[in-house]
């Protein structure tokens, strides 16, 4: 939940809370179990939501409406314009009862192959706020930096050594070139080369040059 931005954590008739366990698995994320409120019903925990969402990988027979995961957090997007939406996770062993689905105005469900569908309670979750978040905020990640770009006569410069260094080690024979230059061209306009690897491959070249001029000695 604290990874992806959600802090309001509602726990209905549990076990055992507060609960050591909880907090050691909690990785960080201590302040969300600290502020849960216990309900003593679910009824009671849906109290002034205006969507309850509930979480199924069975097929129900009164279902009422049923949405991939990813409408479902657009609904729930759409919705909490106005008022509370409660995302209503089952317990581990037996997910909702038909009881406690019918509470819910939406039946939200991961697709996933057909004999083996079933999630466990903390990765449902997690791909449910998952994609609450990508429905809110996009799915904008960190970028790496940028480092500037060879120019063309770099470039040129580098095919030009490069084809010399082939020549003197025998591996491009100017008579019969083929099509060894044209593809690599190619390779390396994939590549959009920057100014800092081209210096890299053009001090490999020198020393292919060296290396062939002075007959491979070491």
């Amino acid at each position: 939940m604290q990874t992806m931005g959600l802090s309001r954590l509602v726990l209905v008739t549990p076990l055992r809370f507060p609960d050591a366990d909880a907090d050691a698995m909690a990785a960080g994320a201590d302040a969300i179990l600290n502020a849960a409120r216990v309900a003593a019903s679910l009824d009671e925990a849906l109290a002034g939501a205006t969507l309850a969402i509930g979480f199924s990988a069975r097929a129900r027979e009164f279902a009422g409406t049923v949405l991939p995961v990813r409408a479902a957090m657009q609904e729930a997007l759409r919705y909490a314009a106005s008022g509370d939406v409660a995302l209503v996770f089952g317990t581990e062993m037996s997910g909702l009862s038909n009881a406690e689905l019918s509470r819910c105005q939406i039946v939200a469900t991961i697709p996933a192959v057909s004999d083996f569908g079933s999630l466990n309670l903390a990765a449902a979750v997690q791909v449910a706020a998952y994609e609450l978040r990508v429905a809110a905020h996009g799915d904008r990640v960190w970028t790496a930096p940028a480092f500037e770009p060879a120019t063309q006569e770099e470039i040129e410069l580098l095919f030009e050594q490069g084809e010399r260094a082939l020549i003197a080690i025998d591996f491009l024979r100017p008579a019969h070139p083929k099509r060894l230059l044209p593809r690599l061209r190619r390779l390396f306009s994939r590549a959009r080369l920057e100014k800092e690897e081209v210096n890299i491959l053009r001090g490999i070249l020198a020393r292919i040059e060296e290396r062939v001029q002075n007959g491979w000695r070491k």
